[in-house]
């Protein structure tokens, strides 16, 4: 009989990781451990992917910083008087700790929010609202007492929070001045300062090239702030304090850094155990869109941070559907199938432009898989920050 199982994610339970573990030490034995288990054990192939979670290589590491030290870095950088913080993203986990150190750092923060919504689509407001009191987001810049009078006190659908009036207090109570408005062209800030803290993610290059053009005199972006060590704290080089989160009230788990050695020595311990490649990768957020909330998961500056080589580039598939409505609409049955297979046997190594790929997922193969990884894995109480695939390289003719 033909094989029935396509692609399979499992999700592995692994130990509570503290700083100072090895995770190519524990990943590889935890993998080892889990297929051999009896009853839901496995056997390895070539091009498994096993995926681990940014947030237990950081914890490895121990590349946490804490409020203080945030704070020392943005006043060494920015001066300690007045400083902008514009486009940052509405979240305790991920912005607030942030904001606590910023504020810590600064004489005032001039606080922009961007609206309806963040970033990453977590609103303050719906669209609906705008267009019923005549606003315009692309032009219209609006003080705190123009929003409450538009908008009220709106809080977020999902965790029940007003962001803007947690900002503010928390701000408060760093013993800083506040000011908070709303705008999505990020030159309206020099108007306030002309310092300033870019916080936004995807579009951070952009937002500094504008800013500088505009006559800032002083732009960071949270990627230029905890770029190295402060008192002995971690720190991300590439990233700084993107990609962190909270870890305690008054510390943050940063994005690891220097992954690649760690997927690169997993690979050759599983190889020297099993004698099959597997492909091995760190991934953090997914990259994909709640169509409840809008909200677009992607918080961390990439989904992977390092991977093994034969995760590199995007999926070459045909599209099933497209060939059995249009190839092959006269067959049926097993004759449909062989023809099918026929025709994947025989398909170009590159399909970019062809009609038969048409509506295949056109992303990076370590986007996808980060993606299938995350949901995997989830954000809460599984325990199972190790994920194993199988067959995602397989397709239709595999046996």
């Amino acid at each position: 009989m033909s094989r029935m199982v396509g692609t399979v994610s499992r999700g592995l339970r692994a130990p509570i990781i503290r700083s100072g573990d090895s995770i190519p030490e524990i990943v590889t034995s935890t993998v080892l451990d889990a297929a051999a288990d009896e009853e839901y054990g496995f056997k390895f192939h070539d091009r498994d992917v096993v995926a681990m979670t940014e947030a237990i290589v950081a914890r490895a590491q121990g590349n946490y910083a804490s409020v203080d030290d945030i704070a020392a870095d943005v006043k060494a950088k920015l001066g300690g008087e007045t400083v902008g913080v514009i486009f940052p993203i509405l979240s305790r986990n991920r912005f607030a700790i942030c904001l606590r150190g910023i504020a810590m750092g600064a004489k005032k923060i001039v606080l922009m929010l961007s609206y309806p919504s963040d970033e990453v689509g977590n609103h303050l407001i719906s669209v609906d609202a705008l267009d019923e009191k005549g606003i315009d987001p692309y032009k219209d810049v609006l003080s705190l007492a123009k929003y409450r009078e538009l908008f009220g006190y709106e809080k977020h659908r999902f965790t029940g929070v007003d962001y803007v009036e947690y900002y503010e207090s928390l701000i408060k109570e760093c013993g800083a001045e506040v000011e908070i408005v709303f705008a999505n062209d990020c030159r309206a800030i020099l108007d306030y300062t002309k310092n300033v803290i870019n916080c936004d993610i995807h579009t951070r290059f952009r937002t500094k090239k504008l800013l500088k053009a505009a006559g800032a005199e002083k732009v960071f972006g949270l990627d230029d702030i905890m770029t190295a060590s402060v008192n002995g704290s971690g720190y991300n080089e590439k990233y700084g304090l993107l990609g962190s989160n909270k870890a305690t009230e008054t510390t943050v788990k940063l994005f690891p850094r220097d992954c690649q050695p760690v997927v690169d020595e997993i690979q050759k311990k599983l190889f020297e155990a099993t004698g099959k490649r597997i492909e091995v990768m760190v991934y953090g957020d997914g990259a994909f869109k709640d169509p409840v909330g809008k909200i677009w998961e992607l918080a961390d500056p990439v989904v992977s941070p390092a991977y093994t080589s034969g995760l590199e580039g995007t999926p070459n598939e045909l599209k099933l559907k497209y060939l059995a409505d249009n190839d092959f609409a006269d067959l049926s049955g097993a004759e449909l199938t062989e023809a099918i297979k026929g025709k994947m046997t025989e398909k170009d190594s590159n399909l970019v432009g062809q009609m038969v790929s048409e509506g295949t997922t056109p992303r990076q193969l370590t986007d996808l898989i980060g993606s299938l990884c995350d949901l995997t894995s989830g954000s809460g109480d599984k325990g199972t920050p190790i994920v194993y695939i199988q067959g995602y390289f397989d397709n239709y003719t595999t046996e």
